[in-house]
């Protein structure tokens, strides 16, 4: 059964310059979109990708990266919303580009769907109370 999820890696000073995605795709025959990456040579760096393949080559891609030291998140986890400080203005609406806003028709409250955010941060710098957030 093939599989998709959408995770964040980060990856520490010490193994960022090694070919962790390119073995991950060659011995386990996995594909990735990456969304969006911040590598940095001796420094922290994080890789936000889509990983699909089947469930078997899918596990043990993921217990390979895990071993070599990089730390795994899903993404949904990494972009949040403080629904306290969210004042439904709808600014994050129109900056998404992957349509993970959308405004209730009925009740003019923005809604946010964490399974297609893709992490670009726009949302972040278009909210004026700041109910966006990043947790990488």
């Amino acid at each position: 059964m093939k599989i998709s999820h959408k995770l964040v890696l980060h990856f520490p000073p010490r193994i960022v310059e090694q070919p962790v995605i390119n073995n991950l795709i060659r011995n386990y025959d996995l594909s990735f979109n990456i969304l969006k990456a911040s590598i940095i040579p001796n420094q922290e760096g994080y890789v936000v990708l889509e990983l699909s393949g089947e469930q078997d080559k899918y596990d043990a891609g993921i217990e390979y990266v895990t071993s070599a030291g990089v730390q795994i998140e899903s993404l949904s986890r990494s972009v949040l919303r403080n629904e306290g400080r969210c004042t439904h203005c709808g600014a994050c609406v129109s900056v998404c580009p992957s349509r993970a806003f959308s405004v209730d028709p009925q009740t003019r409250k923005v809604c946010f769907d964490d399974n297609c955010c893709v992490a670009c941060g726009l949302c972040i710098k278009a909210c004026p109370p700041r109910a966006m957030e990043f947790h990488f």
